[in-house]
């Protein structure tokens, strides 16, 4: 089916997925720009599939670990719902093969129990990050491509107080 005619689009089922929100002791967020992504400068939280007979927390584990290698992270929150986002025209037929609209997504705020020498952008086959850094939750909508800064300003709000809680510890 071809991702052009929104019509048809918004028929199909969004994809179910998990997105981590890795804080740094200093309070700080990870993000990665994302290898040849049509939008420049492209950054986003680690995030991915949930897989047959995984749980969100299962899966949000695995995908933090195989996007950046890294195994030492404690979940401290968790959103109360799933978020979504509707991929924009000219990708929708190209992701997933166009069998999605989107995705929805458990999101998890996780405290990083290890150092910068742990992560690993190649740490899978497949790498989805070029490149990789700290930032402060604030800056987050200003470096995510459009169609994800409402989820980014949803997730913003409900975990605003994670950077004074992991400062607090």
């Amino acid at each position: 089916m071809s991702g052009g005619n929104p019509s048809n689009r918004e028929a199909l089922p969004y994809r179910r997925g998990v997105g981590a929100m890795l804080f740094n002791p200093a309070g700080k967020v990870f993000v990665g720009r994302r290898f040849g992504n049509a939008y420049p400068n492209a950054w986003q939280m680690p995030q991915g599939g949930i897989d047959a007979g995984e749980s969100p927390k299962q899966a949000v584990m695995r995908e933090l670990e195989e996007e950046t290698g890294i195994a030492k992270a404690d979940i401290i929150a968790e959103t109360k719902d799933w978020l979504t986002y509707d991929l924009p025209e000219d990708i929708a037929g190209i992701s997933w093969s166009g069998k999605y609209r989107g995705q929805i997504q458990k999101w998890f705020g996780l405290r990083f129990a290890g150092t910068d020498a742990d992560i690993d952008l190649n740490a899978d086959d497949m790498p989805e990050f070029c490149e990789w850094q700290w930032v402060t939750m604030e800056d987050l909508p200003g470096l995510i491509v459009p169609f994800k800064r409402h989820l980014y300003d949803a997730l913003i709000n409900e975990f605003h107080d994670l950077p004074d809680r992991i400062l607090s510890t």
